[in-house]
């Protein structure tokens, strides 16, 4: 949002700023196509996902069409956004939503529904798709959830099932074709349904009996029976993703993301993703590779994860991961894989992983018994996750985080013991290692049945259930000395009601909201009363949609096609029952599950015959160098002013670290478990201010050549607002005892009587108020902390700040607050300028 007036009223303002490196430039083309791109959770969640960014980078390349990008608003923003009467508008220009040709929204989970309605809300749009209106943007929805939106199905116009590279490009040029026609709101939107994976839910009714179960899906005369998704044959085109977006705020995952394979078909029964991301198909390691160069340069993250549903399974990682290793240890770049199986990662390429930093390593035996790990499909035995285990501790690693489900069909309460007797011998595999305590973590989550999956048809868990398993799990941990997380059973409950939900749900999400439901998948926010109060309203009974379904029963979702055959689904159902495996077609031929046709649609293995890595090739080559403990000190003077002095002291240094990095500066860097480059900063400025007069220390692995270019490199890898003065060589340390002086500009007008109060005050020889801190009230007299005060009319104030190590400081609007006896947040809509410091006279 390029508004930032509101930023001082709500927390963590950096969500709001955009202005991130890399975000696409504004077009100034007649006639543009503008697409809003929002994803309805927090920026933080939102820039971690991949997807929006590679639509929003493909649709920037288009010349007539402008691509930006829009967050859920946290529950602060919102109420300030609705007292001022303010609307929801883009990041990079501040568009407001309802002026877009298209607004599409993101459907990652079912716990953001209620999300989709603030936008909606602060957008100024009708929630119902029937009741907008000509001149109103075309919503169209997308992602996971969009192989069951039943629930949400009515608030959009359009809705697009599968991989969205082709498809956005195809709805853009039929859009701006059709604009420029001049063709209405509806005929734009009839004329949507002719892209392959457009579904429009207006063109579809579900039909119910007078008990309210469904029985049919009818569809007009001119809409397929079923809808059918969209599959990108191949992960080739790569030039959209070389020039990532660079977050300025702290987010989930900060790092450099590079897909090495889309789908799996390892089969796990439960897991609708290998089912609706299918085939797999894999890119080249020279594509892989060209990614990373690109994106480490172009971005200055400081990791690259690998991402896929399963890693571990891409087969050519024995190349590609010490090829990268090779590339980036020097470098100090690390390699995570978020996503492994147990057996796919052995010692030699565990040893690659740890040559930088030791990443998470986490493992999902999903079920404890082999029993039901077979009824599943994974595919893993207990020997093949304790080796894993025993190797990770054995090379260093010290905690291990363990990932099961309970509620699994044909679970026990025998299945439930065996989780905490599998944690246990992890736990004693780390001992076996010889390499002193080891720990691990057990997560747990309740199991919820998604749809176009085996176990579509299965009962989930109710509250009640799940805590009782959850409780005895925890009980039998408890005495095993075992560390036991939970993801909410309430939450999970309500996960499932969505999944398997159909539209009479949209009543109760809009019901839910108006009573306040927000952010349901944060802890924070979610409150499952509000939902059972607003069920009750609905006359919807929610237990209902946990229960298990007949085979033959009409699914609200069985018009979507994702591409899987029923038959193959039933098959997979009872292989479930009889603990029958179902083999990976990548390498032991097709499984029938009905989606290739071996012309445009198959499998892509880039390495059919996977061999175990040659340990030749895993060592790390002579020609890797790491900066030496010596080299030289410079000191860096920059401004920080407009929207960005919203950025916290962390964010900030996240910011400068990559900037640096995007210089193709060798900064030396810290020893231990997470090297860090050695970078001393000033003083944490106060969020909201600006400042002419930051600095910091950096040392550098040798000399910096020409330093006034060297300046202007690195202003120009930095994001606006952000502008390096001056680099200069330095020797010793900066001091850490100093005098800062600001310049406030207040959002009103002095009266005598608060200028005569500062006046007093000046003449004080103590001035003590009580302060609260974390809890805790203690005196603090704030007369040795400043200098000088003076007051220029009518409503500027010049101070001179005093900062020592190890000693209480107080903020400028802080200090004002004290001084005026009124609210800080009265002064926050101000504006505090530091404009210069100088060392503290001894």
């Amino acid at each position: 949002m390029t508004d930032s007036s509101f930023l001082p009223f709500v927390t963590r303002p950096g969500r709001y700023l955009g202005c991130e490196y890399q975000s696409a430039p504004i077009k100034t083309t007649a006639d543009l196509l503008h697409w809003a791109l929002v994803f309805p959770d927090l920026y933080e969640i939102g820039m971690s996902h991949q997807g929006l960014q590679i639509l929003y980078h493909l649709l920037n390349s288009c010349d007539r069409v402008q691509a930006e990008r829009c967050y859920c608003p946290a529950p602060d923003a919102e109420a300030v956004l609705r007292e001022q009467g303010a609307e929801l508008t883009t990041l990079e220009s501040g568009r407001p939503l309802r002026s877009c040709d298209l607004v599409g929204i993101t459907l990652p989970h079912e716990l953001c529904y209620t999300n989709i309605l603030t936008i909606l809300d602060r957008a100024g749009l009708p929630f119902l798709a029937a009741e907008r209106v000509e001149g109103q943007p075309i919503v169209i929805g997308g992602g996971p959830c969009a192989f069951n939106p039943e629930p949400v199905a009515e608030l959009f116009d359009a809705i697009l099932l599968g991989d969205g590279e082709e498809a956005v490009i195809d709805i853009a040029a039929l859009v701006l074709k059709l604009k420029t026609a001049g063709a209405g709101r509806s005929e734009i939107i009839e004329a949507l349904a002719n892209i392959d994976g457009v579904y429009l839910p207006h063109r579809y009714r579900p039909t119910y009996d007078e008990s309210g179960r469904l029985t049919g899906i009818e569809h007009r005369p001119d809409a397929p029976a079923r809808v059918r998704r969209r599959i990108l044959a191949t992960l080739d085109r790569i030039d959209h993703l070389i020039r990532p977006l660079v977050p300025n705020a702290k987010i989930v995952h900060d790092r450099l993301g590079i897909e090495v394979a889309r789908g799996c078909t390892r089969g796990c029964r439960f897991c609708q993703a290998g089912m609706t991301y299918r085939p797999v198909r894999e890119r080249s390691v020279e594509q892989i590779c060209a990614l990373a160069e690109a994106g480490i340069t172009n971005s200055g993250f400081d990791e690259i994860a690998l991402l896929s549903l399963s890693t571990g399974d891409y087969s050519c990682l024995p190349e590609v991961l010490p090829r990268l290793m090779n590339r980036f240890c020097g470098e100090r770049v690390s390699i995570s894989m978020p996503s492994m199986r147990v057996g796919t990662l052995g010692p030699e390429l565990m040893e690659q992983i740890k040559r930088v930093r030791k990443t998470g390593f986490t493992l999902a035996p999903e079920a404890g018994s082999e029993r039901l790990r077979q009824a599943i499909n994974k595919g893993i035995s207990e020997e093949d996750l304790l080796s894993a285990a025993e190797h990770a501790f054995s090379l260093g690693w010290n905690l291990i985080k363990l990932y099961f489900m309970i509620g699994l069909p044909g679970e026990t309460m025998t299945d439930i013991d065996a989780i905490a007797e599998l944690a246990q011998k992890t736990a004693l595999a780390g001992k076996v290692s010889g390499r002193g305590r080891r720990r691990v973590n057990v997560s747990v989550g309740t199991f919820v049945p998604k749809p176009h999956t085996p176990f579509q048809w299965d009962a989930q868990l109710t509250i009640e259930q799940s805590r009782e398993r959850l409780e005895r799990l925890r009980s039998v941990m408890a005495r095993r000395g075992l560390n036991l997380k939970y993801h909410d059973p309430q939450q999970s409950y309500l996960e499932g009601v969505f999944a398997r939900g159909d539209r009479r749900l949209t009543r109760l999400i809009i019901a839910a909201w108006q009573r306040g439901a927000r952010l349901d998948s944060w802890s924070d926010w979610f409150d499952l009363g509000r939902w059972q109060s607003a069920a009750d309203d609905c006359a919807i009974d929610l237990n209902a949609y946990l229960h298990s379904r007949d085979p033959g029963e009409i699914l609200p979702w069985q018009h979507l096609d994702a591409g899987i055959d029923i038959d193959f689904l039933l098959r997979e159902r009872d292989h479930a029952e009889q603990q029958l495996y179902t083999p990976d077609c990548r390498y032991h031929g097709c499984q029938q599950c009905g989606l290739c046709d071996f012309k445009t649609i198959q499998p892509l293995v880039r390495n059919r015959r996977r061999l175990p890595p040659d340990p030749a090739t895993l060592q790390p080559p002579a020609t890797i160098t790491v900066p030496s403990d010596s080299g030289s000190k410079y000191l860096i003077t920059y401004s920080r002013t407009g929207p960005i002095r919203f950025l916290g002291h962390l964010e900030l240094i996240q910011v400068i670290f990559r900037a640096i990095r995007r210089a193709g500066w060798r900064p030396l860097y810290s020893h231990g478990f997470n090297p860090s480059p050695k970078i001393s900063f000033g003083p944490a400025l106060p969020v909201g201010t600006e400042s002419l007069c930051e600095f910091l220390l950096l040392e550098h692995d040798g000399p910096l050549t020409d330093l006034a270019d060297q300046a202007d490199r690195l202003s120009r890898t930095l994001p606006p607002g952000l502008e390096v003065s001056s680099i200069h060589p330095h020797h010793g340390k900066v001091p850490q005892d100093i005098v800062c002086s600001y310049e406030i500009q207040l959002p009103f007008d002095l009266d005598d009587a608060q200028a005569n109060l500062i006046t007093t005050f000046t003449q004080a020889e103590s001035f003590i108020v009580q302060r609260r801190r974390k809890n805790n009230t203690a005196p603090l007299d704030l007369r040795p902390l400043v200098d000088a005060l003076s007051v220029t009319p009518p409503r500027t104030v010049l101070a001179e700040i005093v900062y020592q190590s190890g000693r209480p400081g107080c903020k400028p609007l802080e200090l004002l607050a004290h001084l005026l006896d009124c609210d800080q947040a009265k002064l926050t809509a101000g504006l505090v300028r530091k404009t210069s410091w100088r060392p503290l006279a001894v």
